[in-house]
């Protein structure tokens, strides 16, 4: 007998479907407490946009110029760091976000390493916006 062909909507584990299809946390936040941007190799781009309240991510909400694959990560990272505590979200890793996902092909881990970046990248800037606030009035 022959390999079996790839189901997409049987083979897929359902969080990976509902993170793929997910766009209710797809928004700009415009007065950000920690904000990120970063283009893959692949062409894709992720920003990330955190509100923080008491040294927790009240609100996250994220932008893509991407392929499903990355929604699905971007999602899966609202969801992994919303209402965590900032150190906590440092601990998030791609790995965690495949575990996550479940069933993100392996020819994508790209974009759970994009998303995980781009979620430093935001991290790193509210410890910098803490330092210096006035550069918050200039992104």
């Amino acid at each position: 007998m022959g390999k079996t062909q790839f189901d997409f909507w049987q083979d897929h584990a359902t969080q990976y479907l509902e993170m793929a299809f997910r766009s209710d946390r797809r928004e700009r936040i415009h007065a950000a407490d920690g904000y990120g941007k970063k283009t893959g190799d692949c062409g894709d781009t992720v920003e990330f946009f955190l509100a923080v309240k008491n040294d927790r991510i009240a609100t996250i909400s994220y932008d893509i110029d991407g392929c499903m694959n990355t929604n699905a990560c971007a999602n899966a990272i609202v969801s992994l760091a919303e209402g965590r505590p900032i150190s906590e979200a440092w601990t998030i890793t791609p790995e965690t976000v495949v575990d996550y996902l479940k069933t993100l092909p392996e020819d994508h881990f790209h974009c759970a390493e994009l998303t995980v970046g781009t979620l430093y990248l935001a991290l790193a800037n509210i410890k910098d916006i803490r330092r210096q606030p006035w550069k918050k009035l200039y992104r």
